[in-house]
């Protein structure tokens, strides 16, 4: 059943991304009407996929990097609902639940299914860290999905072109500040993840080093929104800066998240 719904996610993924854009390009009425239910059912089904998981492996899926990916689509789709259902505005889910298929498709490729686990992973502390992490990702996820809105928008309203986007996407007042808040978010959790981390790191290792590479990537990334967050607030930076400032930190989180925890970093790997 496991390996059924790790194949079977991508596809309701992607038919939830293609409901959304028929819905909002073509105002297909059936697309309408169907979206939110199809989009709450690939939610469910996810769901149990992650307990699933978590039963049969004894241990939560945050083991290796293709599970915090599956983690982060799991939430940015719930979290892109919960908005859904609290601002009743339902014309934006094309371009955030795309990105909870990128992460899922990634995931099902590369998952590893681990029996057997370290006793570290029973930690307290690294639950809350690895959790407070996923969710400040998260939300960084979904500040880039509204920024990247912003740019489309800004763009075709610089070039004169009024059409589907400028007549269907909120204005781009309500973009950044939807862009911002979610950025809010996402650097006071990761500030969260960044002190929970140093705390429990001499703990769990006798010998570490504070310059490993998913360390310093998740400092730049921290550093990159921190200094975007004073700009705005000091420098009255608004509008095109922080949106391009935020895309450029969520590539820079994605490639730690990736490339470097794949490859580079020494114990944030626990297989």
């Amino acid at each position: 059943m496991i390996d059924i719904l790790n194949g079977v996610l991508p596809l309701l993924y992607a038919g939830t991304v293609w409901l959304y854009a028929r819905a909002f390009f073509s105002d297909a009425h059936v697309a309408k009407k169907i979206k939110t239910p199809v989009l709450i059912g690939t939610v469910v089904a996810h769901a149990g996929y992650l307990f699933l998981r978590t039963l049969t492996f004894q241990h939560p899926p945050i083991t290796t990097t293709s599970e915090i990916m599956s983690l982060i689509a799991f939430c940015v789709a719930v979290a892109y609902a919960l908005t859904e259902a609290l601002t009743k505005v339902k014309n934006t889910g094309y371009f955030i639940l795309i990105l909870s298929f990128f992460f899922q498709v990634v995931s099902t490729f590369f998952i590893q299914d681990l029996h057997e686990v370290k006793p570290i992973l029973r930690s307290n502390l690294l639950g809350i860290h690895v959790s407070a992490a996923l969710l400040g990702y998260t939300a960084i996820t979904i500040s880039a999905g509204y920024g990247f809105l912003y740019l489309m928008l800004y763009h075709n309203i610089k070039s004169n072109r009024f059409g589907v986007l400028y007549s269907k996407l909120p204005n781009l007042e309500t973009l950044e500040r939807m862009s911002f808040v979610s950025t809010v978010l996402g650097f006071f959790l990761i500030t969260i993840a960044i002190i929970i981390g140093f705390v429990w790191l001499p703990k769990a290792y006798e010998s570490f080093s504070y310059f490993d590479a998913k360390l310093i990537g998740t400092l730049v990334v921290w550093g990159l929104y921190g200094i975007g967050l004073v700009a705005k607030k000091m420098l009255g930076w608004q509008g095109r800066k922080i949106m391009i400032l935020s895309l450029t930190g969520f590539v820079i989180s994605v490639f730690s998240l990736t490339a470097i925890n794949m490859f580079f970093s020494s114990f944030h790997n626990f297989y």
